[in-house]
């Protein structure tokens, strides 16, 4: 596995994303689905990094001096699983009420839009390109943060 801090050209959001290799990388990107995970924008490319260097296996590191600001620490397992939930409970509260319109997401958004169907709260699925253009044309869409298992999907 590889990891690579990305970022994308339209806000410039810098994110991290894991691949098997650098081959897998190019590969996904040639193919358009490397993706903002803030924008949905496409154009993506690698940010500068800092090098991950290891020490010599006969040195020993200096230690820290003692800082004034507190120093960063590994999040509490317990704590992000409680974000988590936390996130994946909001997010199905708000998707109370609103329909699973699966692939027809961007008609039905655009035709409610444009007053061709009555509004109504609704979720599917739609590729980052065809967010961006409804998001250009004006349409309310906001990504979600977890994927929705469709409804003839579950057990």
């Amino acid at each position: 596995m590889i990891v690579f801090d990305l970022k994308c050209a339209a806000h410039g959001h810098v994110f991290e994303a894991w691949f098997g290799s650098s081959a897998d990388y190019e590969d996904q990107q040639a193919r358009g689905l490397v993706t903002c995970p803030y924008c949905g924008d496409a154009q993506v490319g690698k940010a500068v990094m800092a090098p991950a260097v290891v020490a010599k296996g006969n040195s020993r590191p200096e230690p820290a001096p003692a800082a004034s600001t507190p120093v960063a620490t590994t999040p509490d397992p317990a704590k992000m699983r409680a974000l988590v939930e936390a996130l994946a409970q909001a997010q199905q509260k708000a998707l109370e009420g609103s329909t699973w319109v699966g692939r027809d997401f961007a008609a039905q958004a655009r035709a409610m839009h444009y007053g061709e169907q009555d509004r109504a709260s609704i979720h599917g699925e739609v590729a980052p390109a065809e967010a961006k253009a409804l998001i250009s044309e004006g349409v309310e869409v906001a990504p979600l943060p977890f994927p929705v298992v469709p409804p003839h999907a579950k057990n």
